[in-house]
């Protein structure tokens, strides 16, 4: 846990879109700085085009500075796996330190996760800090607690929440808060209490490290719960079975007691839909769900429609870290 006062490492493990989009990432570093926290920016943070071996210096970087008490991500991206061959997991181990990030940080946290180190599914510099107006409060309470307050925090269903992106290249859309829905709550599928470590992040980044074989355990060495969201990328629902099948096939999908599902992203700025369709893509995506788990996991139990990934608030996972599901409160209580 950091202390306010502390240096924080701010990464850009998989691409510099802060220097496509200035806006957000200084919004994001001033609440930060808001919070006591000096961020300290390396070489490939603010730069676009750099090499997986320039990402992986600054990781290198940020890890050996003993004065450096937690590395967050300024965003996502889609080629971070590249990164991971250029890792040397000693640098990590010398000094372990919180991690933070989500979407494509999915590779990194896998990473420290293999080698038993500290990280955290779940927010960004641009995103979850960078918002409009104002920190959507369940991400502020979530952020501030796994970044400043060991011990047990209960997750809680947004009663307002969006999927719906605005355009960075607008610089008045960081003025205003965005417009909600209404809460949807959490859809239970079983009666028996869980207790676990949490695995999981993004379902296409996990789909790519499986394919590539890069820092994966054997599959008898995963227990607990597993964790899933998917991305702006908005996969069908058919490939969403897809990915799971395989999962099942490797004879990972039996491994877990529980699974919880984030709150599917139906919409997009290169993908609008209407509400209509948004509701039957989220529908579709959790009968794709159901239809693996029926084939693969039947008795595990099921938590769908958790603020957890892409959408509008985030409450960040303890990645390896310890989560309680009871099913008869409907109560899910993760411990950072």
């Amino acid at each position: 846990m950091v202390q306010p006062g502390d240096r924080v490492a701010i990464v850009s493990p998989s691409g510099g879109l802060p220097e496509l989009f200035p806006a957000p990432y200084e919004l994001g570093l001033q609440r930060l700085r808001s919070w006591e926290l000096e961020p300290v920016e390396y070489p490939t943070t603010r730069k676009l085009g750099t090499t997986p071996q320039q990402r992986a210096a600054d990781l290198h970087a940020a890890w050996s500075d003993p004065s450096i008490r937690a590395v967050i991500a300024s965003i996502g991206g889609d080629d971070q796996l590249t990164v991971l061959k250029h890792l040397d997991p000693e640098v990590f181990r010398a000094n372990p330190k919180p991690f933070y990030g989500y979407s494509d940080n999915t590779n990194l946290l896998n990473f420290l996760y293999f080698h038993g180190l500290p990280a955290y599914h779940g927010g960004s510099v641009m995103v979850q800090f960078g918002r409009g107006g104002a920190m959507h409060p369940d991400s502020e309470r979530s952020l501030r607690a796994a970044l400043f307050t060991p011990g047990d925090f209960d997750l809680t269903p947004a009663t307002g929440w969006t999927d719906h992106d605005r355009d960075w290249a607008d610089p008045s859309v960081l003025e205003t808060e965005p417009e909600l829905f209404d809460g949807t709550g959490w859809t239970w599928s079983g009666s028996e209490p869980v207790s676990g470590r949490l695995w999981g992040g993004c379902l296409e980044i996990l789909d790519w490290q499986l394919s590539a074989n890069r820092w994966m355990r054997p599959v008898d060495s995963y227990d607990g719960v597993l964790f899933l969201e998917t991305s702006e990328e908005m996969p069908t629902a058919e490939q969403v079975y897809r990915i799971l099948r395989n999962f099942g096939e490797r004879g990972l999908l039996e491994r877990f007691d529980a699974v919880l599902w984030g709150r599917p992203k139906s919409w997009a700025l290169d993908h609008h839909t209407t509400p209509a369709e948004a509701v039957a893509y989220v529908t579709g995506q959790y009968l794709a769900v159901d239809r693996a788990l029926t084939e693969y996991n039947p008795s595990a139990l099921v938590v769908k429609g958790l603020d957890i990934g892409h959408t509008d608030p985030q409450q960040v996972l303890p990645y390896g870290g310890q989560v309680t599901i009871t099913p008869a409160t409907q109560r899910i209580t993760v411990t950072y």
